[in-house]
């Protein structure tokens, strides 16, 4: 049975509860078991160790006494050489059965070794089986050699320890100065590369990157990653944070950007040609709080400079904002460009926040990133466009080509609406959005506004959440959408359409669907029946059967025209 020193019992409060670690992470890793090995080999000793035994971390040593009492008390030895002499294994009876419970419980406890020194005979074989039946790593030293073999592990461990203690002083004082000297994220992801090569990346909450740096191969290489979708965004919600194993993913680690209680992103860091260890990842940890001062800076600066963009923009969206000329140099002295062709694009979130279960706070830290997620969007391709979130919409003045197209603009502005969403994930929320026609002159933009509410109010009713609606698109909906939803409007439609208002027989949608066609192939009853993949007497049937339900309409063009405005209404209202 494994003996435990009789040592004084600890103080009330400070027993280790069972089963609780009791060792924290240290601060700084240890060397090596492979080194440790070399040094016992020049020391005569022997080595008895499965090979990928020999890369665990070792930061400290422990008596055999220590060790087992820590062991039998809860507590963890993992990065822990175990030393034992003839006097400690003689405490054990010596005996192989209590000798392979000794082996198993520091094997149990994460021990990174056992070093044996002056053992022989069936001490020594009963170790050796042991070893190999749990695969923990066995030293043994001779006697005459063990001091000289313990100072010199010690002194690798301290002489490594405070390489690694020194470097993250230096990334700290560099990383502060960085702030101090009012330096951006990037110079901060520079300053990274410095200290572990390969390449740097600031992300937000849900991935978007927002600062980088590193050569431009291992940017490729990182960008080629699977962590990344095929908009370029981090899958944070699938990224592991802190240290790794080693595997298939060990060369990139990622520690999140936390200011208080506030998530404000991810940094990481990437390396084509080595693994990141633990120290790599407590350094990019220290530059993570030094980012997260970064951005608690430029974000309390950039709220006082987005209330006077804000105000200004809103008063231009109204009308207020002066003459042309005036407004066009008061946005230029505030980095935009209005004075050319554009189009005014209104971008909301699905969700209803006035019904939402999140609190106020949460519902504004959303909007302002929603927000952030269109400047940022917008600045990589025209950093002269004005972008401002507001309470619960973003409005974007994006430029176009002088004569451009519907299609052409449609094109322009999915491609940011692109970019906003990503592939989805990382916590973005669904949002519609609405364009308005190009306008040429400052002049224009109340109107261009007022389209852009429209053609995103529209469009989501038309076609759903997520919908990119251009106000060319909406046709008779723009004027069905000025009419309050009433029971005017609902009576309206029940009158018009009868029973197929409703959906209390199957047959119903299939019939609504008959006379939209219908009515929008001009009554072409071939070209209905081709569209319906029916035969033409299923159609005829059909027709008969709407004119038994609604009226001639198929001769009288003013129902027509109201079964047509019927059907709009029931398709947008949902009524």
């Amino acid at each position: 049975m494994v003996k435990v020193a009789n040592d004084p019992p600890l103080p009330e409060g400070d027993l280790p509860a069972a089963g609780r670690v009791v060792d924290p992470e240290p601060e700084v890793s240890g060397i090596s078991l492979r080194l440790i090995a070399g040094l016992a080999a020049t020391a005569h000793g022997v080595v008895r160790a499965d090979a990928r035994r020999l890369d665990v971390s070792v930061d400290s040593t422990t008596q055999l006494r220590s060790a087992l009492r820590d062991a039998a008390g809860g507590a963890r030895l993992t990065h822990r050489l175990v030393l034992a002499d003839a006097a400690a294994l003689a405490d054990q009876d010596g005996d192989a059965a209590t000798l392979r419970e000794v082996v198993a419980a520091l094997d149990a406890a994460g021990a990174a070794g056992l070093v044996v020194s002056g053992t022989s005979g069936t001490v020594l074989a009963a170790l050796v089986a042991a070893a190999e039946s749990t695969g923990l790593p066995l030293i043994d030293v001779p006697l005459d050699h063990i001091a000289t073999f313990t100072t010199e592990v010690l002194s690798a461990i301290l002489e490594h320890q405070t390489a690694i203690l020194r470097r993250l002083e230096d990334a700290d004082r560099a990383l502060v100065q960085i702030v101090l000297a009012g330096g951006s994220l990037d110079d901060l992801c520079e300053q990274v590369v410095g200290f572990l090569d390969g390449a740097a990346m600031v992300t937000t909450t849900d991935g978007r990157v927002i600062a980088r740096a590193g050569s431009q191969r291992e940017l490729d290489h990182a960008l080629s990653l699977e962590c990344f979708d095929r908009t370029g965004r981090l899958l944070t919600e699938a990224e592991p944070m802190g240290p790794r194993p080693d595997g298939p993913t060990a060369n990139r680690s990622a520690v999140r950007i936390v200011a208080g209680h506030l998530d404000h992103g991810v940094l990481m860091a990437f390396c084509s040609h080595r693994h990141l260890t633990v120290d790599d990842v407590r350094l990019l940890e220290r530059a993570a709080t030094v980012a997260a001062l970064a951005i608690t800076k430029d974000q309390a600066v950039s709220a006082v400079e987005s209330k006077y963009r804000a105000e200004f923009l809103r008063d231009a969206l109204a009308g207020r904002a002066g003459s042309p000329v005036d407004a066009v140099a008061h946005a230029s002295s505030l980095g935009w460009d209005i004075d050319r062709p554009m189009v005014v694009v209104v971008a909301e979130t699905d969700e209803d926040d006035d019904r939402s279960s999140r609190d106020a706070d949460e519902v504004r830290f959303l909007q302002q990133r929603f927000a952030r997620a269109w400047t940022h969007a917008v600045a990589v391709r025209d950093s002269r466009s004005p972008v401002m979130g507001f309470s619960r919409e973003v409005v974007a003045l994006i430029g176009v080509p002088a004569e451009a197209e519907t299609d052409q603009v449609m094109r322009i502005v999915g491609e940011y609406v692109r970019v906003v969403r990503g592939d989805g994930g990382g916590g973005r929320r669904s949002f519609s959005a609405g364009v308005s026609r190009p306008i040429r002159s400052v002049a224009g933009l109340p109107h261009a506004y007022d389209e852009a509410l429209s053609a995103v109010t529209v469009g989501r009713q038309m076609h759903g959440d997520g919908a990119l609606t251009h106000v060319d698109g909406l046709g008779i909906y723009r004027l069905l959408a000025l009419i309050p939803d009433g029971a005017d409007l609902r009576r309206f439609v029940t009158e018009s359409l009868r029973e197929l208002a409703t959906d209390d027989s199957p047959e119903y949608a299939g019939l609504r669907q008959t006379l939209s066609i219908l009515i929008d192939t001009n009554m072409n009853v071939a070209e209905t029946a081709r569209l319906l993949f029916f035969h033409y007497n299923t159609l005829r049937y059909r027709i008969g059967k709407l004119e038994k339900i609604l009226g001639p309409f198929t001769t009288d063009p003013d129902l027509r025209l109201t079964l047509a405005l019927a059907l709009k209404i029931h398709q947008m209202r949902g009524i």
